[in-house]
């Protein structure tokens, strides 16, 4: 295991504490973070001791790890590793959307093209194949999804959510899950307590997106979930380049919370009628930026 992965992993960490506004002494359970950050728990267990030292993060005996006294801004991380990444990361985004970046390329040729390590690479097309938008071929080869490219699929893909979204919610035996809801009402605050320009943006869709899909699926139907989970995974770039203005955010996160609310008090109809509505201005606001980029 390399000390860029845990430092890489430590950064996660953070951010995860910082985004759900956890509290000090709430437990961090090292196999869920290796769940949500998708490794193993070697490098998890490694960054949660790297961050005890900082006071962030603190152990007992036994029993685990909890989130220390030390606040998240003023945990000092190691420099260089992340941002690479994230350039990285970036320039595959904008080229797949302005298609300068087939379909289906060898290593080596991304290699040559954007002047980085295999090791490098890897890494990064790893992270790409874990958000659903590339696969690996036999060999080094690799081939890039299907993706929403027109103003016209995006918004049938969005009219598509509202109708599926709101249905769900309609859905018999819809019912709340509360450590759901606790989570999904920490990240939305968190997020209003100033992390939203800090934010990557993949991670910033990945909140809003899994936002979507937990309410969808307290429905208990799977055929909803995996239909907007695939709805998500198409749209995914295209959002990249929507949502480069964050003014927006803000409300956004205050109409997830009010439907939250809506949804704790048990006033369904109400809150499928708010979702559409939820759903229906943010394409109009969305759409005209989708038809400057597209045209």
């Amino acid at each position: 295991m390399s000390d860029r992965l845990a430092d890489r992993v430590a950064r996660r960490i953070v951010e995860h504490i910082r985004t759900r506004a956890l509290p000090e002494g709430a437990h961090l359970v090292a196999q869920e973070l290796a769940d949500l950050f998708k490794v193993s728990r070697a490098p998890v267990t490694a960054a949660l001791r790297a961050l005890e030292q900082s006071g962030a993060v603190r152990s007992v005996p036994n029993r685990g790890f909890f989130v220390g006294t030390a606040t998240p801004d003023a945990v000092p991380l190691a420099d260089g590793g992340e941002d690479d990444e994230d350039g990285l990361y970036n320039a595959i985004v904008d080229q797949r959307l302005d298609e300068t970046l087939p379909a289906k390329v060898s290593e080596n040729e991304l290699m040559r093209h954007f002047g980085v390590t295999r090791a490098r690479l890897q890494r990064t097309l790893a992270q790409i194949a874990d958000e659903g938008w590339v696969e690996r071929l036999p060999g080094h080869g690799w081939q890039f999804s299907t993706t929403l490219h027109t103003a016209e699929s995006y918004e049938q893909a969005y009219r598509f959510r509202g109708m599926i979204e709101t249905q769900a919610l309609l859905q018999p035996g819809y019912a709340v899950v509360p450590e759901d809801l606790v989570r999904l009402r920490a990240e939305q605050q968190g997020l209003l307590s100033g992390t939203i320009e800090a934010l990557p943006r993949a991670r910033l869709f990945e909140l809003n997106s899994g936002f979507h899909e937990t309410i969808v699926a307290w429905s208990g139907n799977p055929f909803f979930l995996d239909s907007l989970k695939r709805i998500n995974r198409l749209r995914r770039l295209i959002e990249f380049r929507v949502t480069g203005d964050r003014s927006r955010l803000d409300q956004q996160c205050r109409e997830h919370l009010a439907l939250l609310d809506l949804l704790e008090r048990g006033d369904i109809l109400i809150a499928a009628e708010f979702l559409r509505g939820h759903i229906g201005h943010a394409l109009a606001v969305k759409e005209r930026a989708v038809h400057r980029l597209t045209d």
